[in-house]
């Protein structure tokens, strides 16, 4: 699988999950804790491939728009994982301020989501060629399964 189909897959499910968890309610704690465990193991994956083996490839590819590109998808990473994703992983699942919470995650990973789609990832396409987006895809592949094997341990 190519690096940007891979990622977009990772895409899918994130925006599946983030649409299941703002569909829940004050009731549906477990359920909220089960979508916010997966999707804290899901982004932690995903932000790691792009920011190990994806953006670095794009950059070195690229000039200066791709380098603006990438840092502001990083910092629009930073936000997610040191800001609003820990808050909500600390908020009490029964509250509504939960649902809040969830509800900008939400917004902020599918801008994200678009911005990549759109813009980086047909960029992407012309700037690394078929044979190197399968190279990356490959890397990606192998390292995924790495870290979810190494996250499922750290979970158990």
């Amino acid at each position: 699988m190519n690096a940007v189909e891979l990622l977009k897959q990772d895409h899918q499910v994130v925006k599946q999950l983030l649409e299941k968890l703002v569909a829940t309610t004050e009731r549906a704690v477990k359920t909220r804790q089960d979508l916010v465990h997966r999707l804290h193991m899901e982004l932690a994956v995903h932000t790691d491939l792009e920011e190990q083996i994806f953006y670095p490839a794009y950059q070195a590819a690229g000039a200066r728009d791709e380098a603006v590109m990438t840092a502001e998808a990083t910092e629009e990473h930073r936000a997610v994982d040191a800001r609003v994703l820990p808050e909500l992983m600390k908020t009490d699942p029964s509250t509504t301020t939960f649902a809040g919470r969830a509800k900008v995650l939400k917004e902020l990973l599918e801008h994200h989501i678009e911005e990549e789609e759109k813009d980086m990832f047909p960029k992407a396409r012309k700037l690394l060629g078929a044979k190197k987006l399968e190279e990356l895809g490959q890397q990606m592949e192998a390292r995924k399964r790495s870290l979810k094997q190494s996250l499922g341990r750290e979970a158990a």
